[in-house]
């Protein structure tokens, strides 16, 4: 649905954007993260054809969006960090005008204005200012303008910033709802939001894509038996002991019992150290019996840290 090619943009010497390729499939949530600066807005506005690629394409519904932009615009809706509403217009009548904007035919208008604002939950703000709207009421009309015409490709830019909780659970349950007949584009700093909605993460640092997989992968991926979960039978200061004057292992931490007589030990070990073989022997010499080992998976958030401060930030 979404190709981008080898996509860079270039200030003087400084790169916004450096040589990135990355394909959004059909029906698939995308979560695009990285630090402020990384460069997650300034692809977002090139995709969307707001501005204009140093080098590389955009492919949009099998359509270069710099070869024929108004073709490509039409397969796509765009809600940016800061929403593009007028605020003297009523919700109904705002909607009518952006309608009237991406030539939505007259004869399927009406019903396709009032079913938008249905799934974004609006209707009953339909004849209010839009001026006078809370915060999470605005993002919402500013979802269905990006929604207007059915495009095939939805991208948000920070869709849940500066929305309270409930409002970004409210949020978050329409872009589930969109990903079963669009394909969704969205960025944001909210890291367990992109994990619940989104079925692939792609972080970006320094204009470079440093990772792209589901949350799962990545986690799995960067753990690989680097950090453990073991239950161990035997007297706490013995084991901590044992598990501390093995070189291997790190970040030795008893989290009390699960069960009499035994201990839960979280244990990790360096960058590409699997620590399982370690934790095996050490315990097997002192005559502890293992009775449970498991590998940790990281959060969104660890490995968000992780990669981005490997790979930095500029801007």
């Amino acid at each position: 649905m979404i190709e981008v090619r080898n996509l860079t943009k270039r200030y003087g010497q400084v790169y916004a954007v450096n040589d990135v390729s990355f394909t959004v499939d059909d029906g698939e949530i995308l979560g695009f993260l990285g630090p402020n600066g990384a460069g997650k807005t300034t692809t977002m506005n090139i995709i969307t054809g707001y501005l204009a690629a140093t080098s590389g394409d955009v492919i949009i519904n099998g359509v270069d969006i710099q070869a024929e932009p108004e073709k490509a615009k039409r397969s796509i809706g765009y809600l940016p960090d800061t929403p593009p509403l007028y605020g003297d217009m009523k919700v109904a009548e705002y909607l009518k005008f952006v309608a009237d904007i991406k030539k939505v035919r007259p004869s399927i208008r009406a019903g396709m204005i009032e079913e938008i604002m249905d799934i974004v939950k609006v209707s009953e703000k339909r004849s209010q200012l839009i001026r006078t709207l809370s915060k999470g009421y605005k993002q919402r009309v500013g979802l269905a303008q990006a929604m207007m015409g059915y495009p095939e490709a939805i991208i948000m830019d920070e869709p849940t910033v500066g929305l309270d909780p409930k409002q970004i659970i409210e949020m978050r349950d329409v872009i589930k709802n969109l990903g079963k007949k669009h394909t969704v584009l969205l960025s944001s700093h909210i890291l367990h939001e992109v994990s619940a909605v989104c079925d692939r993460v792609m972080i970006i640092s320094k204009g470079k894509i440093e990772a792209s997989d589901t949350p799962e992968r990545l986690s799995s991926n960067i753990t690989h038996g680097r950090k453990m979960s073991v239950r161990v039978k035997g007297e706490s200061s013995k084991i901590l002991d044992v598990f501390q004057q093995t070189p291997l292992l790190k970040n030795v931490k008893a989290e009390g019992s699960r069960e009499p007589g035994t201990v839960e030990i979280l244990v990790s070990g360096d960058d590409g150290v699997d620590i399982r073989e370690a934790v095996f022997y050490c315990c097997a010499k002192a005559s502890l019996p293992i009775l449970q080992m498991n590998s940790q998976d990281l959060t969104l958030e660890e490995i968000f840290l992780q990669i981005t401060s490997e790979g930095g930030a500029e801007q």
